[in-house]
C-alpha cells in the first residue's frame, strides 16, 4: 500500500488501527478512534485484559463497561493477544509502559519486545506510531533498527513516527479527543500521515520537524512539573519550622494575575510521568557530557518525601508517647491522585512499606481501589478496610495520602485519634485542630 492509498484510507475512515497496550492510555485512544469512526485491535499480552474487553467489560474507571460493550456489539472494536492480528491493521499505536530500572535508568524491555514482535508482522504501507514517553532519539535509535531488520525501510516502505500520550486520568476538563497531539515523524511522509491520523479523530494536532522533538517536548513537560513541585515540597519542609502553612502562603501567590503558576506539596509524586520521565533524559544527558542538576536535585527532594511524612508520623505519634513500632496506622487513599484508580508509582505504597518497616501494623482505606494487584516492583497483598466511626478508632493514627472528595474529613478527624494530613484536606475542619499534623 503507498502512501497516498494510506491518506485515503485514513480519510475515508476506512483504515483499521491498532493500539499494542490495553492501558490507561491504549484504551482511550481506542475509545476516540471508535468515536471518530474508525474500526479497532486492542492488542494486549495479559489474556485476562483481552478476555475482559471482548466481554464488554472495562477495567479503568473512568471508561464505562457501557462503552465497551457498545463498541463491541457494533463490531467496532475486538480485543487480542494474537501479534498476527495486527497485521490487518494499517497503523499500529504503541502504548507500552516505559520504566526505570533499579538503577534509575531508561528500561526499553517492553518497547523493544514490541517492535521484535512487530518486526515479525510488519506489511508494506503500514504506520507505525510510538506513544510511550521515553528519551530523545528512541524511536530513530531503537525503534526504527528494530522495524528495518525485515528488509522494510522507514519513510519509504512503512511510516513511522512519535506522539507523546497525554493521558492524565480523573481530568474532567480535557479528554483524548480534546487534549492537543503533537506528532513527529522519521520523515516528511511519516509525519504528513501520522498528523492526518491523529487530526481525523483529535480536535488539534501539532505537527513538529521531527520524532526527537516530538520526544523533547513530552520529557519537558514532565522536567517542569517536576522541577516545580519538588521546590514546592522543599519549601514546605522549610516553612514548617518556621512556622508557616505552606498551603496558606500558595493560596496568597496565586493571587497574583500574572508571572506565577501554583504547585502543591505532597507525600511523593505518583503516576506513569513525572516519578519517572525526567530520568530518562538525565541519562541521555551523559551520553553529551551535559549533567542535568536541576533534575537530579527535583528527583532527591521528590523521592524524599516519604520519608519525610513518616517522620511527621512518628511525631504525631509521640504526642502520645508512642512509637511507629506496634502503633496502627490506616492510610487513607492508595491511588496516587484524588478520585482515580490508578496506582501506578503512588507514594502511598512506598509508605505503607516504610512504615511496616518501622515495626506498624498498616491497613488502608480507597473506595476506588477495593483490592490491590500485583505490580512490577509491588505486592502489597491488601484489601482496602471499611471506614466507620468504629474502625477509626482503633487505629493510633490515620495518614492521608490522597485526598479523594468521597471522604468526609470532619468526620475522620472526629472519629480518629491523630490525623496526619499530607494534602491538607482537613483545612476545612474546625474542631480536633489539635489531632491534626502537617505533613
Amino acid at each position: 500500500m503507498s502512501d497516498k492509498q494510506l491518506a485515503s484510507r485514513i480519510d475515508k475512515r476506512t483504515a483499521v488501527i491498532g493500539v499494542v497496550g490495553m492501558g490507561y492510555v491504549g484504551l482511550p485512544l481506542v475509545r476516540t478512534f471508535c468515536g471518530a469512526g474508525f474500526r479497532c485491535l486492542g492488542y494486549d499480552i495479559d489474556d485476562r485484559k483481552v478476555t475482559q474487553l471482548n466481554a464488554g467489560r472495562s477495567y479503568i474507571k473512568h471508561i464505562p463497561s457501557a462503552t465497551i460493550s457498545g463498541l463491541i456489539k457494533d463490531k467496532r472494536f475486538r480485543a487480542s493477544s494474537r501479534s498476527s492480528d495486527l497485521r490487518s491493521c494499517d497503523a499500529i499505536l504503541v502504548c507500552v509502559p516505559t520504566p526505570l530500572t533499579r538503577m534509575r535508568e531508561p528500561d526499553m524491555t517492553f518497547v523493544e519486545a514490541t517492535c521484535d514482535m512487530l518486526a515479525g508482522v510488519l506489511k508494506r504501507g503500514q504506520l507505525i506510531v510510538l506513544e510511550s514517553t521515553t528519551y530523545p532519539g528512541t524511536t530513530k535509535e531503537v525503534v526504527k533498527p528494530i522495524l528495518e531488520r525485515g528488509g522494510l525501510k522507514a519513510d519509504r516502505d512503512f511510516y513511522l513516527a512519535f506522539s507523546p500520550e497525554r493521558e492524565d486520568p480523573g481530568r474532567e476538563d480535557f479528554t483524548t479527543e480534546t487534549i492537543p497531539k503533537v506528532v513527529g515523524g522519521i520523515g516528511p511522509r511519516s509525519r504528513q500521515l501520522a498528523s492526518a491520523l491523529y487530526e481525523a479523530a483529535i480536535s488539534r494536532v501539532v505537527s513538529v520537524s521531527s520524532c526527537e522533538v516530538a520526544e523533547a517536548s513530552k520529557i519537558l513537560e514532565n522536567v517542569y512539573r517536576c522541577v516545580n513541585i519538588a521546590m514546592i515540597n522543599e519549601l514546605k519542609v522549610l516553612f514548617d519550622r518556621m512556622g508557616i502553612n505552606i498551603w496558606e502562603v500558595i493560596e496568597a501567590a496565586s493571587t497574583k494575575p500574572f508571572g506565577f503558576q501554583p504547585f502543591y506539596p505532597g507525600p511523593g509524586l505518583g503516576g506513569h510521568c513525572i516519578p519517572i520521565d525526567p530520568f530518562y533524559l538525565t541519562w541521555k544527558a551523559r551520553e553529551y557530557d551535559s549533567p542535568t542538576r536541576f533534575i537530579e536535585l527535583a528527583g532527591e527532594i521528590n523521592t524524599s518525601m516519604p520519608a519525610y511524612v513518616v517522620a511527621k508520623v512518628a511525631d504525631g505519634l509521640n504526642r502520645f508517647r508512642k512509637a511507629i513500632n506496634g502503633s496502627r496506622i490506616l492510610v487513607l487513599g492508595l491511588a496516587y491522585k484524588r478520585d482515580i484508580d490508578d496506582l501506578r508509582e503512588s507514594p502511598s505504597i512506598e509508605l505503607i512499606e516504610l512504615l511496616r518497616k518501622h515495626g506498624a501494623t498498616v491497613d488502608y482505606n480507597d473506595p476506588h481501589i477495593p483490592a490491590t494487584h500485583k505490580q512490577r516492583e509491588h505486592n502489597l497483598r491488601m484489601k482496602s478496610r471499611p471506614l466507620t466511626a468504629a474502625t477509626l478508632k482503633t487505629y493510633d493514627c490515620v495518614l492521608i495520602s490522597t485526598d479523594h472528595s468521597s471522604y468526609d474529613y470532619p468526620w475522620i478527624v472526629k472519629h480518629a485519634r491523630l490525623v496526619v494530613d499530607t494534602r491538607n484536606a482537613t483545612a476545612g475542619c474546625r474542631t480536633g485542630r489539635s489531632k491534626i499534623v502537617r505533613a
